[in-house]
């Protein structure tokens, strides 16, 4: 399979051929999910530059990652008590869950109210479901987490109950989330993934919102330089439900985020916030698709990255609006922020509409920080240091504002000032 391929899909496709030897024999509730996502993988050919929704993304970290740094006993860690975390203990009222990739994380755990684990009938049902709905159930780095995730955590949230959830992941691993929230159901969930070593981090996650469901996800995602992140949130909208989707990411050597949302029949509002953050030789991809099945759904998207060093910031996001999706309202932004002269941005807002009655917008900008508003800040006694980091906190807030106050709490701004380091 390799000959006829480029030198990195090669080198990739041999990384992912090992990678698959050193995994243990499929077991536990996933095991006929494991075989389909290992056999997938032996046949589908490995992303590389010659693919457009992957030209601007080098892969070759994944090909430097110890093969074992996923799905091997010797990953598995015990989950930390809660005096070890950064935040000593979860926000009151939030539900908080320890996710290792192996162990139950609902094990001797009462749910409050309005939250159940899904029957495993129900979730044989409903896994995939809306992967395949948003066109990604065969996307290679979900066939990655097909083959190594061994559990998953499926959560039904009962009709008119409020829920505030908060889980923590600790890398590398794979994880696999599926939600079900039923019709005016209100989820708050709080989402951190921290990798302190090198190896690969997957995430699936596939949520479902009945008609006037509310979902509001917040999700830190700090990694480690030598350490991979791909991860797919896959969202499948009913009528009249409200998404709001946060998205902030720092540190990872290589970073691809991909939120797929879809409004199954139109009338919902989708909101979505990214923020990513790259110095050194890092790398963060965001990959996002929004269709509308539908007429008059809504969508407000702001995608931010801050680039300092050598880092690499890459954001397409295509927005699909075909005829039946009538009285549309998108709107799109990039903006980026460029601290160093070697950092580079590549960003694609991307629109198709086939509707003739919509009201769609979309635009980038990249740009550096102001000299003027720098002089302004040093004016008052601030030191241009000190001004630089405030003017970073600044173009940030507008995306860190959005999350979950659970979530908030985990929020890596210590990267900020990292990134203002670099660009001095």
């Amino acid at each position: 399979m390799t000959a006829a391929l480029s030198s990195s899909a090669a080198g990739l496709a041999g990384w992912t051929q090992r990678w698959l030897k050193d995994l243990p024999e499929p077991a536990g509730e996933l095991a006929p999910v494991q075989e389909r996502g290992r056999r997938a993988l032996t046949e589908l050919t490995p992303p590389s530059s010659r693919q457009e929704d992957w030209r601007f993304t080098d892969l070759a970290l994944l090909q430097q990652l110890p093969t074992a740094s996923v799905g091997t006993a010797e990953t598995a860690t015990a989950s930390p008590a809660v005096g070890e975390d950064a935040a000593l203990a979860p926000t009151p009222g939030v539900l908080r869950l320890h996710l290792d990739g192996r162990r139950d994380p609902l094990a001797g755990l009462s749910l409050p109210a309005g939250l159940t684990a899904l029957s495993p009938l129900d979730t044989a049902q409903a896994l995939g479901h809306t992967l395949a709905a948003t066109g990604c159930e065969h996307h290679w780095p979900v066939e990655l987490n097909h083959a190594a995730a061994e559990r998953v955590l499926a959560l039904r949230v009962a009709s008119r109950s409020a829920v505030r959830l908060e889980l923590v992941s600790r890398g590398p691993a794979a994880f696999r989330v599926l939600l079900v929230l039923e019709e005016k159901a209100d989820l708050e969930l709080s989402q951190l993934l921290q990798a302190d070593r090198p190896g690969l981090t997957s995430l699936v996650l596939e949520a479902h919102l009945g008609r006037s469901a509310r979902l509001r996800h917040g999700l830190v995602a700090h990694g480690h330089a030598d350490a991979a992140l791909l991860a797919h949130l896959a969202i499948e909208q009913e009528p009249e439900s409200d998404c709001q989707l946060t998205a902030v990411t720092a540190g990872w050597g290589l970073a691809r985020l991909e939120p797929r949302l879809l409004q199954v029949d139109g009338q919902a509002c989708s909101t979505l916030r990214g923020l990513q953050l790259v110095q050194g030789r890092q790398i963060a991809d965001t990959h996002s698709h929004i269709r509308f099945n539908g007429p008059e759904g809504r969508l407000d998207q702001l995608h931010k990255a801050v680039a300092a060093g050598q880092g690499r910031s890459v954001f397409n996001g295509a927005v699909r609006v075909p005829r039946e999706a009538q009285r549309t309202n998108a709107a799109q932004l990039s903006r980026s922020l460029l601290l160093s002269d070697r950092a580079r941005i590549d960003t694609k807002p991307e629109l198709e509409i086939v509707a003739d009655d919509v009201k769609c917008a979309h635009g980038a900008t990249v740009s550096s920080l102001q000299t003027d508003e720098l002089f302004y800040l040093q004016s008052r006694g601030i030191g241009a240091e000190q001004a630089a980091q405030l003017l970073q906190r600044a173009f940030c807030e507008e995306v860190l504002r959005e999350l979950p106050e659970a979530v908030r709490a985990w929020c890596p701004l210590d990267a900020l000032q990292l990134a203002a380091e670099a660009a001095a």
